[in-house]
């Protein structure tokens, strides 16, 4: 994904310190006598199955940050989404849809499709970010001092959910092959939107290919 949002006469800032996180993190607490069963049970109560939502997302690679404004329809239970990116000047970018397993690129300007397979880049991190946000039934378990951490094997790779905070919720998700990271979430700052959590702050980021995705949440529209 690194070489599709490398594009010329878009809106290119160059960034100093990109690595900083621009969210307060969960408040570590002892998860001693948490449940991690009753955990995940809470969390699943808590969080959307069915939501639209528009984010400011930025876009850093190597020192360059891209910047732009998403809107997303996402049901979690039926693994479909719409997303579409408008530029802070009211161009759009890009729409696409998207399944479990499958992306359709409806609309994008010529140079987000000029190198790679832009279509499946984006598709690929809205499922990391808004998919899966709970373990399998059956995944191990184990604690921390302050995080309760489920894991699960999914083919090579194996996926780790992190549960912590005053509330014991999802704080990360992450990717790993070989004991080396592929690809992490973060989840930041959960406020409460049409009665169900969401995270104001969400990072991704992709250890492969070097990038990063920060989103901000600004409206939850259902």
């Amino acid at each position: 994904m690194l070489k599709y949002f490398a594009i010329t006469g878009i809106i290119l800032l160059c960034l100093n310190g990109c690595s900083a996180i621009p969210f307060k993190k969960a408040i570590p607490v002892s998860v001693e006598n948490a449940d991690p069963e009753s955990v995940k049970e809470q969390f699943a109560l808590k969080i959307a199955d069915k939501f639209r939502i528009i984010n400011t997302i930025v876009f850093e690679y190597k020192g360059q940050a891209f910047s732009f404004i998403g809107y997303s329809d996402v049901d979690t239970k039926e693994k479909i989404f719409t997303v579409a990116g408008i530029n802070p000047v009211g161009v759009k970018l890009f729409e696409l849809t998207g399944e479990k397993d499958k992306t359709v690129l409806k609309f994008a300007i010529g140079d987000f499709t000029k190198k790679g397979n832009f279509t499946e880049a984006v598709g690929g991190d809205i499922r990391k970010i808004f998919f899966d946000r709970l373990p399998e039934t059956g995944a191990k378990v184990y604690k921390n001092k302050n995080e309760i951490v489920f894991t699960q094997n999914e083919g090579d790779a194996i996926i780790e959910y992190v549960f912590a905070g005053q509330d014991n919720l999802l704080v990360e998700k992450r990717c790993l092959v070989d004991n080396k990271s592929i690809w992490s979430v973060n989840y930041y700052e959960y406020t409460v939107k049409n009665g169900k959590l969401h995270p104001l702050g969400i990072i991704l980021k992709n250890y492969k290919y070097g990038y990063r995705l920060i989103l901000r949440l600004k409206e939850v529209r259902s």
